[in-house]
């Protein structure tokens, strides 16, 4: 992969990132001479594994645990990161989850709290938190992770995740607007059917086997797939005059 200059020794936090499209951006993230702060809550051995491969490749990396779900977690991982690197550059706000598919008729306040609270407020909480750190630097980046699902409503029993997703994505062209003038750029990218524990949880193979064959590229993404769309925005080299904008990452399945 080509070096991109101005990524180097910057200081990155990906939430979600001991498995999938999370683990791919901080090894990409990493291998570009950013320093990595790999945020997980439950799979502390994934995230060592994510964090040794970086650290055998020459680069560096921390492990910072937090139950996003939890009121307060997100303000304390951002704190950690800090005090750990001393400094912010970008925040990659990755972690979220669908819980579980559900239908509207069904949704209970429960459910409808744990999905807020991991897809919505953590990333509303996330930003608000990194904001300081971030003028402090100088400026820098907030990358959001949403969803197909934004703009296509969600499959069976996942409107509301979508919907959740919506929130992100319109958030990041709101935040963008509120922070051009501290030099702080806000985007997205939004993932389409791309292979991750996510599916695993959540998608029958045959439901699997009904989206690939609505993606024109004719298979599931990858995690790697996603990662030069997020290198690509953090870099004011390459995307200097990009912000409030979301990249589709989708095989061709939706064009807006």
């Amino acid at each position: 992969m080509t070096r991109i200059s101005d990524l180097s020794d910057k200081v990155y936090l990906i939430t979600g990132a001991s498995t999938g499209i999370g683990a791919a951006l901080a090894k990409g993230f990493a291998a570009q001479g950013a320093l990595v702060a790999v945020h997980y809550n439950s799979n502390e051995a994934a995230a060592a594994a994510v964090v040794d491969g970086i650290q055998a490749a020459g680069g560096t990396a921390i492990a910072i645990r937090g139950d996003l779900s939890k009121k307060g977690a997100i303000e304390e991982v951002v704190a950690a990161t800090g005090k750990h690197f001393g400094r912010i550059d970008g925040l990659i706000n990755n972690a979220g989850s669908m819980v579980r598919r559900c239908p509207i008729a069904d949704f209970d306040d429960d459910l409808f709290d744990e999905v807020v609270e991991l897809n919505i407020r953590s990333v509303v909480n996330g930003c608000r938190a990194v904001i300081p750190w971030l003028r402090q630097a100088g400026g820098g980046n907030i990358l959001n992770v949403t969803s197909i699902a934004a703009r296509m409503g969600g499959g069976v029993g996942a409107v509301f995740y979508a919907s959740s997703k919506a929130f992100v994505s319109n958030l990041t062209r709101g935040l963008a607007k509120e922070l051009v003038k501290d030099n702080i750029r806000v985007n997205a990218v939004a993932p389409g059917v791309i292979t991750t524990p996510f599916h695993e949880r959540h998608t029958s193979p045959e439901m699997m086997e009904a989206f690939v064959r609505t993606i024109p590229m004719g298979r599931a993404g990858t995690p790697e797939d996603c990662v030069g769309a997020f290198l690509y925005l953090a870099s004011d080299e390459l995307s200097g005059y990009v912000t409030g904008q979301i990249i589709e990452v989708n095989g061709g399945q939706y064009m807006p």
